[in-house]
């Protein structure tokens, strides 16, 4: 019992420092002014605000509601994508070139793109985490394809499977924990691209909200956002973890 208590208290040593710490030189020997660099007074008092006005749970919800979406979508194309490019040589062999320029190009530079084509507002955040999602759970999901046993398609094979049974019976079910390391690596860029996009092509979320808080030197509210998206980066992650957990059992 009371290594099981330890072991949930040890991760909260190194916060509970750097939140000590952190207060020492902001409130304690005020080594910043608040607008460099707001105490956790100011911060708690900043979450108070935005939580009683209703700004933060509507900007989380947009924020959530496009990392979402921008997903899903890059999940439609990627996984069934991935699964052909990874089982058909010749495919992937057809296709590497274009995933091969395109892939290294960064989310943000389609930016500008973004905004001519679709506007400002939630679709161009959309489009962004697209770009930025749909090439690692794509690249996570050809190799998840490859790694698939041999020994088993052959035996599949062997007891009169067709390409088809192989690929969906045995093939598919061997890289699904690939394909949810992908979808963790892709969320986590989703986030990041999700707040790029807010801050430049859109009239909402928390990307909108971290940008116009530092516009008016409201670093306190600022810090609730960056606060906020860690919470969220850290249930995801959590999620997806405890997922893997039950497929690796």
């Amino acid at each position: 019992m009371l290594d099981n208590y330890k072991n949930k208290l040890v991760p909260l040593i190194v916060p509970v420092l750097l939140i000590l710490f952190w207060y020492f030189i902001t409130d304690g020997i005020e080594l910043f002014s608040s607008y460099i660099l707001p105490s956790p007074v100011d911060v708690v008092n900043s979450a108070w605000v935005v939580i009683q006005n209703g700004k933060l749970l509507t900007n989380t919800v947009d924020t959530l509601y496009k990392v979402f979406a921008g997903l899903i979508c890059a999940s439609i194309v990627a996984i069934p994508a991935g699964i052909l490019l990874g089982w058909y040589k010749t495919l992937e062999d057809l296709c590497t070139f274009v995933i091969s320029v395109l892939r290294p190009i960064p989310p943000v530079a389609w930016i500008p793109f973004s905004i001519l084509w679709f506007g400002i507002g939630t679709f161009p955040a959309v489009f962004i985490i697209f770009m930025g999602c749909v090439f690692p759970i794509l690249v996570y999901t050809i190799d998840g394809v490859k790694r698939t046993d041999k020994v088993l398609v052959e035996s599949a094979q062997t007891l009169g499977a067709n390409d088809w049974n192989v690929l969906t019976r045995v093939v598919v079910p061997s890289a699904v924990p690939y394909i949810v390391s992908g979808l963790k690596v892709g969320i986590g860029i989703a986030l990041m691209c999700t707040i790029s996009a807010e801050m430049i092509g859109s009239s909402s979320g928390l990307g909108y909200m971290i940008l116009t808080a530092t516009n008016l030197f409201d670093t306190g509210t600022t810090v609730v956002g960056m606060i906020v998206i860690g919470l969220i980066g850290l249930a995801f992650d959590f999620v997806f973890s405890k997922a893997q957990d039950r497929i690796f059992w």
